[in-house]
């Protein structure tokens, strides 16, 4: 679950542990008096300009800081992790009570979980009150569970993962949400359920669709134009992307749209498809597709000749190969 690949990765941090959290390195300045003080201040207040006496064998606030921000320190953050990382062991070190009884998921504006085999979105992430960014990509999710979404939620990434439909994330969908990233997945065929349109992200800014199994392009058109604040759109690697008219007709329809496959929309490209819309009947549900091959290497080259002596009766050994391809 997500939840649980978090808490593994707040354990890599070591959030408790010198120079981070609280011990004998600091805990003169964290009597009952300084936490109620610390709590007027409000949390991650920095005392750093704050004058205080730091007792034998304790460590100024500074010195500690010092100590993960040097990058040839034995505590310095470890390869792989984000800027937000280094964030929350500063915060453990100038407010050690945040690590303390769940405090540290009140933080959370932005989550990161890429390739660790996460398959869940649990009810975990509810204790993320102030999640505004989510990142899942190269996971194993199939299914969501809406109602586990913080609705703080402005950013989902699910890039390649293996989610087939969108019944489960439009059950309850975060309604500020205004990236939906749902490339290298496994929607398929049209669809017909209704669930890319305003009913579901009035504020939908950004739609990844990239690499799916998308079909029609009609219905999809159908369903997008109500989605009066979406700016960008990703298609390509989806059949639907074969049609020959597919990028005019996604420029006319959409009119609001600034961005189609990484491509900006400049104002000679709309007027060259001006009125292609409302020609449907030239969205042909075909294409062509040529494919030539460069090289073969490890099977005999059927257009050798063989090197016979005039007279020889010795058989001729033919050669011959097909190739299948699969859409």
């Amino acid at each position: 679950s997500v939840s649980a690949a978090l808490r593994e990765h707040l354990q890599r941090l070591a959030l408790q542990d010198f120079p981070c959290g609280l011990g004998s390195w600091n805990e003169s300045r964290f009597n009952a008096h300084a936490a109620s003080r610390r709590g007027r201040l409000g949390l991650g207040t920095d005392r750093a300009g704050q004058e205080e006496t730091i007792p034998p064998g304790e460590e100024s606030p500074e010195v500690l800081l010092e100590m993960l921000r040097d990058p040839h320190s034995p505590w310095a953050l470890l390869p792989g992790c984000s800027p937000q990382d280094q964030h929350l062991r500063e915060l453990a070190v100038l407010t050690p009570e945040i690590v303390r009884d769940n405090n540290i998921f009140k933080v959370f504006r932005s989550l990161r979980i890429i390739d660790k085999g996460v398959e869940e979105l649990d009810e975990g992430l509810l204790q993320l009150q102030q999640l505004e960014e989510l990142i899942l990509s190269a996971n194993r999710v199939s299914r969501i569970t809406s109602a586990n979404l913080p609705r703080t939620l402005r950013v989902l990434e699910l890039c390649c993962n293996a989610v087939a439909d969108l019944q489960g994330l439009c059950a309850q969908p975060p309604p500020e949400l205004q990236h939906l990233g749902l490339g290298h997945n496994r929607l398929g065929g049209p669809l017909r359920d209704k669930y890319l349109t305003v009913d579901f992200w009035p504020n939908l800014v950004s739609l990844d669709l990239s690499f799916n199994n998308l079909t029609d392009l009609l219905e999809l058109v159908s369903q997008l134009s109500s989605l009066q604040k979406l700016r960008v759109l990703v298609l390509q690697g989806n059949p639907l992307a074969l049609i020959p008219t597919y990028r005019g007709f996604l420029v006319d329809s959409l009119p609001k749209l600034s961005v189609l496959d990484d491509i900006h929309i400049g104002p000679d490209e709309r007027c060259q498809f001006q009125g292609l819309a409302r020609q449907p009947e030239l969205m042909r549900s075909e294409a062509r597709v040529v494919v030539a091959i460069g090289e073969i290497r490890g099977v005999p080259d059927p257009t050798a000749g063989q090197q016979l002596e005039v007279g020889s009766e010795a058989p001729v050994v033919t050669y011959s190969y097909s190739v299948t391809y699969e859409f």
